[in-house]
């Protein structure tokens, strides 16, 4: 791994005075050779250490088990921090799917939305069961031009999670402007590893289990101050409330003025791993795992074309080899967690990872 340093970035540990390999020594400890980040994150040390705290305080019957809307606070402010904006305009919930579908429910009947075929299913299926929704799928390379007068809403993921094919976001933008479109991004195999600004999109959507690290429950929503008025917050409760413990009872006489409006009552351990992860990443900072990332992915691909494989083209650091699915369990016999989708062999390399990573998995492909 690399050992550049530079300037301490806020959060926790001062994790860019260490080596890469310093920071992974110290907070993740791996069985095998991991890389399957595009279906989870390894939990750091640290995340792990918040989530033993949590289940021994139910276990005990401590105040600690009821949870800390803290832990949620410090996790949308950071999670708005990585995607440049503020903490208002970031909801935060459980699932992706849930996020979406909040989008689908708040479209007028008949309304087209433009998404990519193959994107991940949670990205699309919520629009595909309103009947009443008009869901047109292009092939990704051609979804910036594929929009026209009467496309509503252009939905796709930032990164592709069969392939790690990236969009080409600014078109996309750019088209969706000119058409009077509005946007949304799943950053759910983005965030974490790809510099992106959520603002620019009027909705993003993102996991928080793979490349951010902590489990699964945690999600966010941005919506930029122009889009809030679009969506129908479904689900409000009391945690939507503007004084939310004051709309415990009865309707909530106020709902949030921010995007908080569209919080879903947190499940509370993913929030309090959440917090801890972000200060890792936020003390490494996103441009440096960026580097790290997409060099090890160069090396893989390097070493791929070497063997005579023909890998996905791009700088993702999520790399798939279509046809060779069929390898994953001789890879996973050699002691490496890859992944097998729609039919190809995709592995995943993040700041933990090293180029003896990439290099054992070379071997084994080339056995």
């Amino acid at each position: 791994m690399d050992g550049e340093s530079g300037t301490q970035h806020s959060g926790g540990m001062d994790s860019l005075s260490l080596s890469l390999t310093d920071v992974a020594d110290a907070e993740f400890a791996p069985g095998r050779t991991y890389l399957n980040t595009a279906s989870c994150g390894l939990l750091p040390r640290r995340t792990a250490a918040a989530v033993r705290v949590f289940a021994d305080e139910a276990v005990a019957g401590g105040a600690a088990a009821l949870g800390s809307f803290d832990s949620v606070t410090a996790a949308r402010a950071a999670f708005g921090r990585l995607m440049g904006v503020p903490a208002e305009r970031v909801s935060t919930g459980s699932a992706v799917a849930t996020h979406v579908g909040l989008v689908a429910a708040s479209l007028p009947e008949g309304a087209e939305v433009l998404a990519a075929e193959g994107d991940f299913s949670s990205v699309i299926n919520p629009f595909v069961v309103r009947r009443d929704l008009k869901v047109r799928l292009v092939p990704l390379e051609a979804l910036a031009e594929s929009v026209r007068p009467g496309t509503a809403l252009i939905a796709v993921s930032a990164v592709q999670s069969a392939d790690g094919r990236i969009a080409d976001l600014p078109a996309i933008r750019a088209a969706a402007t000119a058409h009077g479109a509005r946007t949304l991004v799943d950053a759910s195999q983005a965030a974490g590893w790809l510099p992106l600004n959520a603002g620019d999109y009027d909705y993003t959507v993102t996991g928080g289990y793979k490349w951010l690290l902590a489990v699964r429950g945690a999600s966010y929503l941005t919506v930029t101050e122009e889009a809030q008025e679009s969506l129908v917050p479904i689900h409000a409760g009391w945690v939507s409330g503007e004084d939310p413990w004051g709309s415990t009872y009865g309707p909530v006489e106020e709902l949030a003025r921010s995007a908080r409006r569209f919080d879903e009552g947190p499940a509370f351990v993913a929030y309090h791993a959440a917090e801890q992860s972000f200060a890792l990443i936020e003390g490494i900072g996103v441009e440096r795992i960026h580097g790290h990332n997409t060099t090890l992915a160069a090396r893989y691909r390097a070493g791929l074309a070497e063997l005579g494989l023909a890998p996905v083209p791009g700088e993702s650091p999520i790399v798939s080899v279509p046809g060779l699915a069929h390898r994953q369990e001789d890879v996973a016999r050699a002691g490496i967690l890859t992944s097998a989708r729609a039919g190809n062999l995709r592995a995943a390399f993040h700041f933990y990872n090293s180029a003896a990573d990439v290099d054992r998995l070379l071997d084994v492909l080339s056995g």
